[in-house]
């Protein structure tokens, strides 16, 4: 998504650009499976922050809403921790409050409109001075929100945890649950990440949006306006390694041997495969390998095709752990699959009112959290059957029912994340957020080696599809702007 963004930037401004892609399909994580002829989003799968898009394409002499049709949603996400009914969580502010009211009680309710006015006010205070602002450092953020403002910054509440915030919100922890999740946007966990987070929930607030053909149909209509503007697309084109000539990049090599020069190089991979061996000669300085220790969430996925009954699904849906931070503490102190996950349903096939949009069958990704570990071990058959077996345990519990026989399935694992996207790990997200200095330790666009600029989920401003646009976006900035073009 951040190369796609970019090549619409640089190519409305009258740059030759080549994109040069591994897979065949454009927009990286956002893919697709196929699944007994079913299509299936096997990627991210809530679009927000429509205005990202909307600016991108207006900026390149066009409408968004020309190329990609969206429908609204009115449910944001259904959660059930049991078979005892569900919660659902609405675009609506006031029907979310009269429904938290309904479901955990008075003062709960009370406490969600103050959760919902703080997690604005956080948002509002970031858009524009980090969010979609080049990378800053601490004292440059303090700059750009005002020194004078220093109760505009301790509101940020980048010293206290997500966790321990939202204690002070929702004295039922099944709210701190339901919303503690939004650290897992960012690969996190809620235990560890700051309460800054907490902006996650206005985000979804202002807006989620279905996309008609799903996810995937949003790369494909970036990849036709960078076309339309005369970008270069190359695909099944492996990237072998960056050409250094002169202390600076000046081109890649593919692995077919092919070599391809440019003035300036784009990088939106993940950071981490910008070791010594990736480029032809090795420059003179280093890059920020994110270790192990530091990596943000991978997961395990499956694609599913399936009759389902018992459990009325939303496009969104939730099934919570009983214990949510041995989940955490699996993943990121004992580099563990959780035995006893949260589960994530997208039933793709489900419409806003939760209708079946066509035939009898849900097309569903489910996907639990996982250690990033993919480029150390690959999971075997029995580990993958246990994981599995904890997942549909969870879903059976809460009453989701499966009842094809034997339902057609895809499975997907860290190492399989860690060859989609090398040097990953398999974390889907770059660096965890977790303390208050994770997000200024990502890197922005500009690198010290001449001609070599960064962008996508583990740079600056950080993972999701917006973000990841918007990197693309701050990266042909950057490009213009060091060509005196802007």
């Amino acid at each position: 998504m951040a190369g796609l963004a970019a090549a619409i930037s640089l190519a409305a401004k009258g740059e030759a650009v080549t994109l040069v892609e591994k897979q065949d399909y454009p927009g990286g994580k956002m893919r697709v499976v196929e699944v007994d002829g079913a299509k299936i989003d096997a990627g991210p799968t809530v679009f927000t922050m429509k205005w990202v898009f909307e600016k991108l394409f207006a900026e390149s002499g066009s409408e968004f809403e020309n190329h990609v049709k969206l429908f609204k949603a009115n449910t944001l996400a259904r959660h059930a921790w049991d078979d005892d009914g569900h919660f659902d969580l609405f675009a609506d502010e006031d029907a979310s409050e009269a429904s938290i009211k309904e479901f955990f009680g008075v003062d709960c309710a009370q406490g969600f409109r103050k959760f919902s006015n703080d997690a604005r006010n956080i948002f509002n205070t970031l858009q524009h001075t980090f969010i979609a602002a080049s990378r800053p450092n601490p004292v440059q953020l303090s700059q750009r929100v005002g020194l004078a403002k220093i109760g505009t910054l301790l509101a940020l509440r980048p010293f206290t945890t997500l966790w321990n915030a939202l204690g002070d919100y929702f004295p039922d922890p099944r709210l701190q649950q339901l919303f503690g999740r939004y650290a897992t946007y960012v690969g996190s966990s809620p235990y560890q990440s700051p309460a800054t987070l907490m902006l996650i929930a206005h985000v979804e607030q202002a807006g989620v949006w279905h996309v008609e053909g799903g996810m995937h149909a949003l790369a494909l209509a970036m990849r036709e306006r960078a076309q339309s503007l005369g970008v270069i697309i190359k695909s099944n084109a492996d990237v072998s390694s960056i050409i250094v000539e002169s202390g600076a990049a000046r081109g890649v090599k593919l692995a077919a041997g092919e070599q391809i020069r440019g003035k300036k190089i784009l990088f939106c991979g993940d950071i981490s495969r910008l070791t010594p061996d990736f480029f032809t000669k090795e420059p003179a300085t280093s890059f920020p390998i994110v270790s192990l220790k530091d990596r943000a969430l991978s997961a395990i996925t499956w694609n599913v095709k399936a009759k389902t009954s018992g459990f009325p699904l939303q496009r969104h849906n939730v099934f919570f752990s009983e214990d949510y931070s041995s989940e955490f503490n699996s993943i990121f102190q004992k580099t563990q699959v959780p035995e006893n996950p949260t589960v994530y349903v997208c039933a793709q096939n489900r419409d806003d009112e939760a209708n079946l949009i066509s035939g009898t069958e849900d097309k569903m990704l489910c996907l639990i959290n996982a250690p990033a570990f993919g480029d150390t071990r690959r999971m075997n058959q029995e580990e993958l059957h246990q994981c599995q077996s904890a997942t549909f345990s969870l879903l059976n519990r809460c009453g989701l029912i499966l009842e094809t026989a034997k339902p057609q399935m895809t499975v997907t694992q860290p190492a399989d994340f860690e060859n989609l996207f090398p040097g990953s790990g398999g974390s889907l997200y770059g660096r965890a957020s977790h303390g208050w200095m994770a997000s200024f330790s990502r890197p922005g666009s500009k690198t010290k080696l001449p001609g070599l600029y960064l962008a996508g989920g583990s740079t600056h401003p950080g993972a999701g599809v917006p973000m990841a646009t918007l990197s693309g976006m701050l990266a042909a900035q950057q490009i213009l702007k060091d060509q005196g073009l802007s």
